[in-house]
């Protein structure tokens, strides 16, 4: 009895000392969460609503651009896309081998992609595809719903209604860099829907055209899928620009290309107002606005014509004799009376070196006006010999060349070269020389110029005014200062440019207008991408026919209409046209008849694309015919040889 009696005290005690251990453990537990739900219940409540509520960023829509008219050059598409959170989707490659069954990825873009999420950290989204459409839409909504970090999203696309012709105007735009994130520090810039303009009036308007991101909170699952909209504060659209460009000005000229390698700028010489920036071939911005795939880069880079180049603000050209009313006007303001003669025997000789005119022959003494309709070499050789280089480089500058007019909103203009005596000793370390005044004088040697150059000189010459460029139409047009050349000296020039198309033996009789009452005055030019040597003159130029592509001359062509009151100014670069009267002048004939007669300009392109299709089908029923006769060819068992008979 004693024992049992000592055994149940132990246990008592034992069960008084777990109860009170129990009973503090509680109190303490008890307290605790006390504490948490009195003291600490505000931080918690905000931890577990940062877990089911997201902020986000909402980029702003992209302002438009449209052209002089109102209609769209650049505008905002609706489109779906998905993006994926890297940081919830587990294993990459697993999630992208899922999504890659609704919306395909090539090998390339797969790759692209892990890349990216290498350098990415947090929560930040990764946008798998832009614009992928409904039906697959649809299907990530239901088939991957319960796929962690998976956001199909609703979005917007920049797209470019006139393809190709505006893509060097406009540009494109795209996803913004890590420098420039870097240089801003502006976490929109880290959004997988945000772009920033790349090339042309994209990029030189980039802070008028991209307005202020919005914000939205969102309730979302552990997956980090959004549920629901719980708030939000709307974006702010960038401005709607309106630019000078004619939109249907520029598609035709576009269509009237066709082919070739080659550029058109058309300004207003009362506005300065750029009605035509286009440069051909080039490519389509929708496409560079969302993921180059690198074979169409890789083949655009290669391209012998030069599709990623802006010929009309960047190309240089030696100008040819487009340049020769330069020259003219340097003598003029020199005191060289525009009544003077030079005799053209069809070369001109100095210390026992020739320097050639185009005609063999020579043009017999001819005066400056004829001089420019003939397109004569030796009576400008023997005019900048007179006058000097420096008066003929300053005329250029006066005129616009050498100079990017920095205030057109395109970025990266180039000035090109006015060579002159400091220029050549500080590039070359040498001494200018009586050759090189020479070959400057017609457009030659180290002159380069660009398009838009050419046809801002054009506007000057045919307004007698100080003519800037310019591409905003909202912009007033500033009253541009007359130029410091007697009216009388500027009537001598622009009566040899109307001669050059409008009277015999001008060199560009074909750009003629076919439009009464409106006559177009211009001038040709040849730019040789080689040099002949004397052995081969002696033996006889090859025809450009003969030679590559690539070695063939340049063609050019600027002008004006009307010629007796002149409103537009044109300048046409075909590389490697071979001829300025043949492959340039009649494309600025082209726009010089859609400005004043449409629907003649029009038909005359419905005509000429239905002879081009008729070219192609000829070329492809001929080509298919040569593979069937080859295929037959090799089809045919081949002629037993002959058997030798024995010799009696």
């Amino acid at each position: 009895m004693h024992a049992s009696r000592l055994q149940q005290l132990r246990f008592e005690r034992r069960a008084l000392l777990l109860g009170g251990l129990q009973l503090l453990a509680g109190g303490v537990l008890l307290g605790r969460m006390a504490w948490l739900t009195v003291r600490e219940g505000d931080m918690l409540a905000a931890a577990a609503e940062d877990n089911r509520v997201a902020l986000r960023l909402v980029p702003p829509r992209r302002g438009l651009l449209v052209d002089a008219t109102g209609l769209p050059l650049a505008v905002n598409r609706p489109a779906y896309g998905v993006e994926l959170v890297p940081s919830l989707a587990g294993d990459l490659d697993a999630a992208l081998d899922r999504v890659g069954r609704i919306v395909p990825l090539s090998a390339e873009e797969r790759a692209e992609l892990l890349e990216t999420a290498k350098t990415m950290r947090g929560s930040g989204a990764l946008r798998i595809a832009s614009d992928i459409g409904w039906e697959a839409y649809a299907a990530l909504n239901v088939e991957l719903a319960d796929m962690a970090g998976l956001q199909p999203v609703r979005t917007y696309i920049r797209h470019y209604p006139g393809g190709e012709a505006f893509a060097h105007a406009l540009g494109y735009v795209g996803k913004p860099t890590r420098k420039q994130w870097q240089e801003t520090g502006d976490p929109l810039f880290l959004d997988p829907g945000f772009r920033v303009g790349k090339e042309g009036a994209e990029r030189g308007l980039e802070a008028r055209l991209r307005g202020t991101p919005g914000a939205e909170r969102v309730e979302v699952n552990a997956r980090g899928r959004i549920l629901r909209q719980l708030d939000s504060r709307p974006d702010m659209p960038g401005e709607t620009i309106r630019l000078t460009i004619d939109r249907g000005l520029q598609a035709h000229l576009a269509a009237f290309l066709g082919e070739q390698s080659a550029s058109v700028v058309v300004i207003d010489c009362l506005t300065g107002a750029i009605k035509c920036l286009l440069s051909m071939p080039a490519f389509d911005p929708d496409i560079f606005s969302n993921r180059i795939p690198s074979a169409m880069w890789k083949a655009m880079q290669a391209d012998e014509k030069k599709p990623l180049l802006p010929k009309a603000t960047q190309g240089l050209y030696v100008p040819g004799s487009t340049f020769k009313m330069v020259t003219a006007l340097a003598a003029l303001a020199e005191g060289v009376p525009p009544t003077d003669t030079v005799g053209c025997s069809g070369r001109y000789t100095v210390g026992g070196r020739s320097w050639h005119c185009h005609r063999r022959g020579g043009h017999g003494r001819v005066a400056m006006e004829r001089a420019i309709a003939v397109s004569c070499n030796v009576f400008f050789y023997a005019t900048a010999r007179r006058i000097g280089n420096e008066a003929v480089a300053d005329m250029a500058r006066m005129l616009g060349l050498g100079q990017t007019f920095p205030q057109l909103p395109i970025p990266s203009l180039r000035a090109g070269i006015v060579p002159d005596a400091a220029w050549k000793r500080k590039r070359f370390g040498s001494e200018w020389t009586v050759a090189d005044t020479l070959n400057t004088a017609i457009g030659q040697g180290a002159l380069f110029v660009s398009p838009l150059q050419l046809a801002v000189m054009t506007a000057r010459i045919a307004s007698g005014r100080m003519v800037e460029p310019g591409l905003l139409a909202d912009v007033a047009p500033a009253a541009f200062p007359p130029l410091p050349i007697p009216p009388d000296w500027l009537d001598v020039v622009r009566r040899g440019m109307r001669d050059v198309v409008n009277a015999p033996g001008g060199t560009a009789r074909r750009a003629r207008l076919p439009i009464a009452g409106i006559e177009l005055a211009g001038k040709t030019g040849t730019a040789q991408v080689r040099i002949i040597s004397a052995a081969e003159r002696r033996r006889g130029v090859r025809r450009n026919e003969s030679l590559p592509w690539r070695l063939r001359d340049h063609g050019l062509f600027v002008g004006f209409a009307p010629a007796d009151r002149p409103r537009y100014a044109v300048a046409v670069v075909v590389e490697h046209g071979m001829s300025g009267a043949r492959a340039a002048a009649p494309i600025a004939r082209q726009a010089m008849t859609y400005i004043y007669a449409r629907e003649r300009a029009e038909a005359e392109l419905a005509r000429l694309e239905a002879d081009r299709a008729r070219r192609r089908a000829a070329a492809e029923a001929a080509r298919r015919a040569a593979a069937e006769a080859a295929a037959a060819a090799a089809a045919a068992p081949a002629a037993a040889p002959p058997v030798a008979l024995p010799q009696p």
